[in-house]
């Protein structure tokens, strides 16, 4: 009983997994004979794809069943519950049943559980934390073996701070290095990268910055260019919050005394120790009390876009806040 359950934020990862399982199920010639989606917005959409995933396939190949952005792991009506359970025991050996969804299982709900049970593949499509740097230069230099360009370890660290964790991007950018770079052996350098790859977005780390920095009028910039490249709000300020924590965790360990950059590294969470020395420098001139003023702004923030407030000018009135803080006006707690 092959069923499968994808979800997560990283869209385009995920939907290379989907197309993946898709060749590999089905054959060419009868796709559209086995293949069946189900979209959010149909009527009895899980009901429908249950029944379905239980038709014998026809000719060669296996059957696919896709249920899409399904919520049957957030919510379950009782007589869609009924159906699980007594179908997913059933399904062919060749008939495969594909749930995919943004968000995260509640691991609480008896639908859930079923699956959990069932399923032979339960997987997650995170996107990495912009503030994970070291993280996406690893997924960077992944992606970039796969599809076959050679990177310097500098190139490699450009790509990562000019994409981010935008994986889409990142596939489209290695996609057209790949290209122009088709006819050489030898690694991209940092100069051919950084003509061919333009940053022409700011990105949340930069405007972390520049709120620790005090610069209200750089950051407000970089907040709009945001905006502008419709960022969304909430993610910026996902970032904000953990690269604050981040710097708080930093602080507050080294001012307890420790100077091991391996038991600092543990204590904030920073999976590259290397990086220590750089966090220390970049809050070297903030307190412990100025940290901590801002992530109750930065959470009054976050509930505020979560109900609503006008997106623009909330984000600006508390980075102006933010600001202030850090240069030393602010009020702090």
């Amino acid at each position: 009983m092959p069923i499968l359950v994808y979800w997560g934020e990283d869209d385009f990862a995920m939907e290379k997994a989907v197309n993946s399982l898709r060749d590999r199920i089905l054959d060419p010639l009868w796709t559209d004979f086995n293949y069946s989606y189900f979209a959010p917005d149909q009527s009895d959409a899980a009901i429908a794809a249950l029944n379905q995933a239980m038709t014998p396939t026809f000719g060669a190949g296996g059957r696919l069943v896709w249920l899409i952005n399904t919520n049957l792991c957030q919510q379950c009506p009782e007589n869609v519950l009924a159906e699980l359970t007594r179908t997913l025991p059933v399904i062919p050996e060749n008939s495969y049943l594909l749930l995919t969804s943004r968000n995260k299982p509640d691991e609480r709900l008896k639908s859930t559980k079923l699956l959990k049970q069932f399923a032979t593949e339960f997987r997650e499509f995170s996107l990495i934390p912009p503030w994970k740097t070291e993280l996406i230069v690893q997924a960077v230099q992944q992606a970039a073996q796969t599809i076959g360009v050679q990177l310097a370890p500098k190139t490699a660290e450009l790509l990562a701070e000019t994409v981010g964790n935008d994986t889409r991007l990142l596939y489209n950018e290695l996609e057209k290095l790949r290209l122009y770079h088709l006819d050489s052996k030898k690694p991209l350098d940092v100069e051919t990268v950084s003509k061919l790859v333009r940053n022409t977005t700011q990105n949340s780390l930069q405007l972390a910055a520049a709120i620790r920095t005090g610069d209200t009028g750089k950051a407000l910039t970089v907040l709009t260019d945001l905006l502008n490249a419709t960022e969304p709000g909430l993610r910026i300020v996902a970032t904000l919050i953990g690269q604050f924590r981040t710097w708080l965790w930093v602080k507050i360990v080294t001012d307890s005394g420790e100077r091991n950059p391996q038991a600092i590294a543990q204590a904030s969470d920073v999976s590259n120790p290397k990086r220590i020395y750089f966090l220390q420098q970049e809050v070297k001139l903030l307190s412990v009390q100025q940290l901590i003023s801002c992530l109750p702004l930065l959470l009054e923030l976050e509930i505020s876009l979560k109900q609503g407030s006008a997106e623009i000018s909330t984000l600006q009135t508390k980075v102006i806040e933010l600001c202030q803080i850090c240069k030393g006006n602010g009020k702090y707690i």
